[in-house]
């Protein structure tokens, strides 16, 4: 059995490698910045930045990132978790199966698609089943690489029960 210290995620060591600047910009400015690099990428892979089809690309890949895809990077975004009074005192393992995940490897940025079953025994409370699949989609917003996903939700579910 995985034994992890009882921690914030602030906290952890086990978090993706970030800059020393990572708070320090707004999401507006994150995506000024991102249209500015991505529209550079595109003009060097030869792409028509005046074409109707591609003219708001930039600006449109920048949001994505910086509100969809990358989300799971802004602490802010963390979800709560709701623990419920575990009335019937049920002390055998709980299992939700099959929670879709979409991340981005960390070494190539190309998505992941997947499935992540979380299973704990219950003690005085249990968590609310949807509460599973916020946290899952809040670490995998992130460039990620299996293992640290994997301690990030054990983290974050030992930090919330």
């Amino acid at each position: 059995m995985l034994q992890l210290e009882k921690t914030s995620i602030e906290e952890s060591v086990i978090d993706v490698p970030r800059s020393d600047y990572v708070n320090a910009l707004t999401d507006n400015e994150k995506i000024r910045k991102i249209e500015y690099h991505f529209a550079k990428i595109m003009d060097t892979l030869g792409l028509d930045l005046e074409d109707d089809s591609l003219k708001d690309t930039p600006r449109r890949v920048a949001k994505m990132y910086v509100k969809e895809i990358f989300s799971g990077l802004n602490s802010e975004n963390e979800p709560s978790i709701s623990l419920f009074e575990n009335k019937y005192n049920y002390n055998k393992m709980l299992v939700e199966k099959n929670i879709t995940l979409y991340s981005n490897c960390e070494h190539h940025f190309v998505p992941i698609i997947g499935k992540v079953h979380i299973a704990y025994i219950p003690r005085q409370e249990v968590i609310g089943l949807s509460k599973l699949n916020r946290l899952v989609d809040f670490y995998a917003r992130r460039p990620q690489v299996q293992e640290r996903l994997t301690i990030q939700i054990a983290d974050a579910l030992k930090k919330n029960s």
